[in-house]
Protein backbone atom coordinates (compact mmCIF):
# COMPACT_ATOMS: atom_id res chain seq x y z
CA UNK A 1 0.00 0.00 0.00
CA UNK A 2 2.30 2.60 1.09
CA UNK A 3 2.15 6.64 1.91
CA UNK A 4 3.62 9.25 0.48
CA UNK A 5 4.15 12.92 1.47
CA UNK A 6 6.08 15.75 -0.13
CA UNK A 7 6.40 19.50 0.45
CA UNK A 8 8.19 22.28 -1.27
CA UNK A 9 8.34 25.35 0.06
CA UNK A 10 8.47 28.56 -1.74
CA UNK A 11 7.56 31.16 1.26
CA UNK A 12 11.43 31.82 2.64
CA UNK A 13 9.22 31.99 6.14
CA UNK A 14 8.20 28.87 6.23
CA UNK A 15 11.42 26.87 5.92
CA UNK A 16 11.99 27.06 9.14
CA UNK A 17 8.48 24.79 9.94
CA UNK A 18 9.51 22.29 6.90
CA UNK A 19 9.77 19.58 9.54
CA UNK A 20 7.14 20.48 11.55
CA UNK A 21 5.16 20.62 9.04
CA UNK A 22 5.99 17.41 6.89
CA UNK A 23 5.95 15.32 10.56
CA UNK A 24 2.27 16.10 10.58
CA UNK A 25 1.92 14.53 6.94
CA UNK A 26 3.99 11.78 7.63
CA UNK A 27 1.99 10.61 10.75
CA UNK A 28 -1.23 10.68 8.80
CA UNK A 29 0.47 8.14 6.22
CA UNK A 30 1.48 5.99 8.93
CA UNK A 31 -1.64 3.67 8.65
CA UNK A 32 -0.24 2.98 5.51
CA UNK A 33 2.93 1.81 5.70
CA UNK A 34 4.20 0.39 8.88
CA UNK A 35 7.25 -1.16 8.06
CA UNK A 36 9.26 1.48 7.78
CA UNK A 37 9.96 5.13 6.46
CA UNK A 38 12.26 7.52 5.27
CA UNK A 39 12.75 11.11 4.94
CA UNK A 40 14.63 13.08 2.11
CA UNK A 41 15.31 17.00 3.58
CA UNK A 42 16.64 19.28 1.23
CA UNK A 43 18.33 22.29 3.29
CA UNK A 44 18.10 21.19 6.63
CA UNK A 45 21.15 22.87 7.62
CA UNK A 46 21.19 20.53 11.34
CA UNK A 47 22.74 17.61 8.95
CA UNK A 48 24.19 19.66 6.24
CA UNK A 49 25.86 23.24 6.39
CA UNK A 50 24.61 25.74 3.51
CA UNK A 51 26.53 25.02 0.52
CA UNK A 52 28.12 21.31 2.05
CA UNK A 53 28.48 18.16 0.00
CA UNK A 54 26.46 15.12 1.57
CA UNK A 55 26.89 11.78 1.24
CA UNK A 56 23.93 9.63 3.74
CA UNK A 57 24.67 5.90 3.95
CA UNK A 58 23.54 3.35 6.62
CA UNK A 59 25.03 4.00 9.84
CA UNK A 60 27.59 1.54 10.05
CA UNK A 61 28.73 -0.05 13.53
CA UNK A 62 31.18 2.88 14.44
CA UNK A 63 30.93 6.39 15.96
CA UNK A 64 29.66 9.76 13.56
CA UNK A 65 33.39 10.77 14.99
CA UNK A 66 35.42 7.90 13.36
CA UNK A 67 33.56 8.01 10.74
CA UNK A 68 34.55 11.59 9.58
CA UNK A 69 37.92 10.67 10.77
CA UNK A 70 38.21 7.58 8.34
CA UNK A 71 36.54 9.25 5.58
CA UNK A 72 39.45 12.45 6.27
CA UNK A 73 39.66 16.07 5.21
CA UNK A 74 37.78 18.19 6.43
CA UNK A 75 34.52 15.91 6.27
CA UNK A 76 32.18 16.20 9.30
CA UNK A 77 29.49 13.17 10.25
CA UNK A 78 26.36 13.21 12.17
CA UNK A 79 24.38 10.26 13.03
CA UNK A 80 20.45 10.00 13.48
CA UNK A 81 18.75 7.07 14.28
CA UNK A 82 20.23 4.47 11.88
CA UNK A 83 21.39 6.68 9.34
CA UNK A 84 24.03 9.29 8.96
CA UNK A 85 24.80 11.95 7.22
CA UNK A 86 28.59 12.71 6.20
CA UNK A 87 29.45 16.30 4.38
CA UNK A 88 32.24 18.28 3.68
CA UNK A 89 32.59 21.92 2.43
CA UNK A 90 35.47 21.66 -0.15
CA UNK A 91 35.21 18.59 -1.43
CA UNK A 92 32.63 17.85 -4.54
CA UNK A 93 29.76 15.42 -4.00
CA UNK A 94 31.08 12.71 -6.29
CA UNK A 95 34.80 12.87 -4.38
CA UNK A 96 32.88 12.77 -1.20
CA UNK A 97 31.35 9.66 -2.33
CA UNK A 98 33.96 7.96 -3.27
CA UNK A 99 35.78 8.80 -0.11
CA UNK A 100 32.96 6.98 2.03
CA UNK A 101 33.00 4.41 0.22
CA UNK A 102 36.64 3.98 0.40
CA UNK A 103 36.83 4.18 4.07
CA UNK A 104 33.58 1.45 4.18
CA UNK A 105 33.44 -0.29 0.92
CA UNK A 106 30.56 -2.21 2.32
CA UNK A 107 28.39 0.85 3.47
CA UNK A 108 24.88 1.06 1.42
CA UNK A 109 25.16 4.89 0.19
CA UNK A 110 21.41 5.93 0.44
CA UNK A 111 21.66 9.41 -1.14
CA UNK A 112 23.60 12.07 -2.25
CA UNK A 113 23.93 15.65 -2.91
CA UNK A 114 24.12 18.99 -2.17
CA UNK A 115 22.45 20.41 1.32
CA UNK A 116 20.61 16.74 1.03
CA UNK A 117 20.32 14.43 4.20
CA UNK A 118 18.59 10.79 3.50
CA UNK A 119 17.22 8.87 6.29
CA UNK A 120 15.60 5.83 6.52
CA UNK A 121 15.18 2.91 8.61
CA UNK A 122 12.79 -0.17 9.98
CA UNK A 123 10.04 0.57 12.39
CA UNK A 124 6.93 2.45 12.98
CA UNK A 125 6.93 5.73 11.16
CA UNK A 126 5.80 7.95 13.98
CA UNK A 127 8.78 6.04 16.14
CA UNK A 128 11.00 7.05 13.01
CA UNK A 129 9.94 10.32 13.16
CA UNK A 130 11.01 10.93 16.52
CA UNK A 131 14.35 9.23 15.98
CA UNK A 132 15.09 11.82 13.16
CA UNK A 133 13.96 14.97 14.62
CA UNK A 134 12.11 15.30 12.13
CA UNK A 135 10.20 17.93 13.71
CA UNK A 136 13.03 20.31 14.02
CA UNK A 137 14.29 20.38 10.45
CA UNK A 138 14.36 22.94 8.34
CA UNK A 139 14.73 23.43 4.79
CA UNK A 140 13.13 24.75 1.12
CA UNK A 141 11.74 20.68 0.71
CA UNK A 142 11.40 17.62 1.88
CA UNK A 143 9.45 13.91 1.37
CA UNK A 144 8.80 11.43 3.33
CA UNK A 145 7.32 7.78 2.40
CA UNK A 146 5.74 4.94 4.75
CA UNK A 147 6.45 1.21 3.24
CA UNK A 148 4.08 -1.55 3.70
CA UNK A 149 6.25 -4.07 2.04
CA UNK A 150 5.17 -6.38 -0.72
CA UNK A 151 7.97 -7.04 -3.47
CA UNK A 152 11.00 -7.50 -1.12
CA UNK A 153 12.23 -7.87 2.96
CA UNK A 154 11.71 -5.65 5.16
CA UNK A 155 15.11 -4.10 5.91
CA UNK A 156 16.69 -0.38 6.35
CA UNK A 157 17.97 -1.12 2.14
CA UNK A 158 14.36 -1.57 1.18
CA UNK A 159 13.17 1.37 2.66
CA UNK A 160 12.21 4.95 0.89
CA UNK A 161 13.39 7.16 -0.33
CA UNK A 162 15.59 5.67 -3.00
CA UNK A 163 18.44 8.52 -4.20
CA UNK A 164 20.73 7.15 -6.78
CA UNK A 165 21.87 10.36 -8.24
CA UNK A 166 23.05 13.74 -7.27
CA UNK A 167 20.26 15.59 -5.58
CA UNK A 168 17.63 13.18 -6.64
CA UNK A 169 15.07 10.95 -4.49
CA UNK A 170 12.47 8.97 -5.66
CA UNK A 171 9.40 7.80 -3.55
CA UNK A 172 6.76 5.21 -4.50
CA UNK A 173 3.23 3.61 -4.08
CA UNK A 174 2.18 0.36 -6.00
CA UNK A 175 4.49 -1.87 -7.75
CA UNK A 176 6.46 -2.66 -11.10
CA UNK A 177 5.55 -5.78 -12.71
CA UNK A 178 8.47 -5.92 -15.21
CA UNK A 179 10.95 -5.02 -12.82
CA UNK A 180 12.91 -8.14 -13.19
CA UNK A 181 13.52 -7.67 -16.69
CA UNK A 182 14.63 -4.44 -16.31
CA UNK A 183 16.98 -4.65 -13.59
CA UNK A 184 18.78 -7.59 -15.89
CA UNK A 185 18.66 -4.58 -18.42
CA UNK A 186 20.46 -1.97 -16.31
CA UNK A 187 23.16 -4.40 -14.42
CA UNK A 188 24.19 -5.55 -17.95
CA UNK A 189 24.61 -1.47 -18.86
CA UNK A 190 27.00 -1.70 -15.04
CA UNK A 191 24.43 -0.54 -12.87
CA UNK A 192 24.76 -1.51 -9.46
CA UNK A 193 21.77 -2.04 -7.19
CA UNK A 194 21.65 -1.85 -3.23
CA UNK A 195 18.47 -3.79 -2.85
CA UNK A 196 15.70 -6.14 -4.46
CA UNK A 197 13.39 -3.53 -3.91
CA UNK A 198 11.32 -3.23 -7.20
CA UNK A 199 11.19 1.06 -6.57
CA UNK A 200 15.31 1.23 -6.45
CA UNK A 201 14.69 -0.37 -10.06
CA UNK A 202 12.49 3.10 -11.03
CA UNK A 203 14.77 5.12 -9.30
CA UNK A 204 17.44 3.45 -11.21
CA UNK A 205 15.99 3.94 -14.31
CA UNK A 206 15.30 7.78 -13.75
CA UNK A 207 18.66 8.10 -13.07
CA UNK A 208 19.97 6.54 -16.00
CA UNK A 209 17.97 8.69 -18.23
CA UNK A 210 18.86 12.08 -16.30
CA UNK A 211 22.60 10.61 -17.70
CA UNK A 212 21.52 10.47 -21.20
CA UNK A 213 20.74 13.98 -21.45
CA UNK A 214 17.27 13.65 -20.84
CA UNK A 215 15.48 16.30 -18.06
CA UNK A 216 12.99 14.94 -15.44
CA UNK A 217 9.95 15.41 -17.11
CA UNK A 218 10.98 13.27 -20.10
CA UNK A 219 12.89 10.71 -17.97
CA UNK A 220 9.22 9.85 -16.26
CA UNK A 221 7.30 10.17 -19.45
CA UNK A 222 10.07 7.21 -20.94
CA UNK A 223 9.59 5.37 -17.41
CA UNK A 224 5.47 5.48 -18.28
CA UNK A 225 6.41 3.74 -21.62
CA UNK A 226 8.70 1.01 -20.03
CA UNK A 227 7.50 0.50 -16.90
CA UNK A 228 4.38 -2.05 -16.29
CA UNK A 229 2.46 -1.91 -13.03
CA UNK A 230 0.46 -0.06 -11.23
CA UNK A 231 2.32 3.13 -9.35
CA UNK A 232 2.26 6.39 -8.34
CA UNK A 233 5.82 8.38 -7.61
CA UNK A 234 6.96 11.53 -6.36
CA UNK A 235 10.51 12.71 -7.17
CA UNK A 236 12.55 15.64 -6.70
CA UNK A 237 15.74 17.11 -7.45
CA UNK A 238 17.43 19.73 -5.56
CA UNK A 239 14.90 22.86 -7.00
CA UNK A 240 12.06 20.50 -9.03
CA UNK A 241 9.16 18.54 -7.62
CA UNK A 242 7.30 15.65 -9.64
CA UNK A 243 4.32 13.61 -9.77
CA UNK A 244 3.69 10.96 -12.17
CA UNK A 245 0.56 8.23 -11.84
CA UNK A 246 0.26 5.03 -13.70
CA UNK A 247 -1.56 4.52 -16.99
CA UNK A 248 -5.32 3.85 -14.74
CA UNK A 249 -4.15 6.19 -11.87
CA UNK A 250 -4.48 2.87 -9.79
CA UNK A 251 -2.23 4.12 -6.81
CA UNK A 252 -4.05 7.18 -5.02
CA UNK A 253 -2.15 10.73 -5.55
CA UNK A 254 -3.85 13.95 -4.47
CA UNK A 255 -1.64 17.37 -5.21
CA UNK A 256 -2.48 20.79 -3.27
CA UNK A 257 -1.08 24.55 -4.12
CA UNK A 258 -0.52 27.77 -2.95
CA UNK A 259 1.52 30.60 -3.60
CA UNK A 260 3.19 29.51 -0.29
CA UNK A 261 3.98 25.94 -1.05
CA UNK A 262 3.14 23.39 -3.29
CA UNK A 263 2.55 19.74 -1.71
CA UNK A 264 1.67 16.04 -2.83
CA UNK A 265 -0.03 13.05 -0.53
CA UNK A 266 -1.59 9.56 -1.05
CA UNK A 267 -4.50 11.17 0.68
CA UNK A 268 -6.38 14.96 1.19
CA UNK A 269 -6.19 14.49 4.89
CA UNK A 270 -2.70 14.80 5.06
CA UNK A 271 -2.85 18.34 4.13
CA UNK A 272 -4.88 19.37 7.15
CA UNK A 273 -1.93 21.46 9.06
CA UNK A 274 -0.82 23.14 6.00
CA UNK A 275 -1.12 26.74 6.41
CA UNK A 276 -3.56 28.10 3.61
CA UNK A 277 -5.05 24.69 2.92
CA UNK A 278 -8.49 25.95 2.67
CA UNK A 279 -7.75 28.04 -0.61
CA UNK A 280 -5.07 25.91 -2.06
CA UNK A 281 -5.90 24.65 -5.67
CA UNK A 282 -6.13 21.10 -5.32
CA UNK A 283 -6.74 18.13 -7.54
CA UNK A 284 -6.16 14.39 -8.91
CA UNK A 285 -3.38 14.10 -11.33
CA UNK A 286 -4.65 12.33 -14.21
CA UNK A 287 -3.06 9.01 -15.18
CA UNK A 288 0.40 9.37 -16.72
CA UNK A 289 0.41 12.94 -16.67
CA UNK A 290 3.61 14.39 -15.54
CA UNK A 291 3.18 17.40 -13.13
CA UNK A 292 6.68 19.08 -12.19
CA UNK A 293 7.12 22.45 -10.03
CA UNK A 294 10.55 24.60 -10.04
CA UNK A 295 11.25 26.57 -7.20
Amino acid sequence: MCGIAGLQVRDPSLEPRLGELLTGMLHQAAERGPDSAGVALYGDSRLTPPEHAAVSLLAPDVSADEIAARVGGDAAAVTVSQSTVVHSPALTVSDLERAVRDAFPSAVVTGRGTGLAVLKGVGHPEALAEEFGLRAASGHQGIAHTRMATESAVTPEGAHPFSVDENVCLVHNGSFANHATIRRELRAEGIVFDSENDSEVGARFVAHQLAQGHDLEKSLRLLCERFDGFYTLLVTTGDTFAVVRDAIACKPAVVAETDAWVAMASEYRYFAGLPGIESARVFEPEPEEVHTWQR
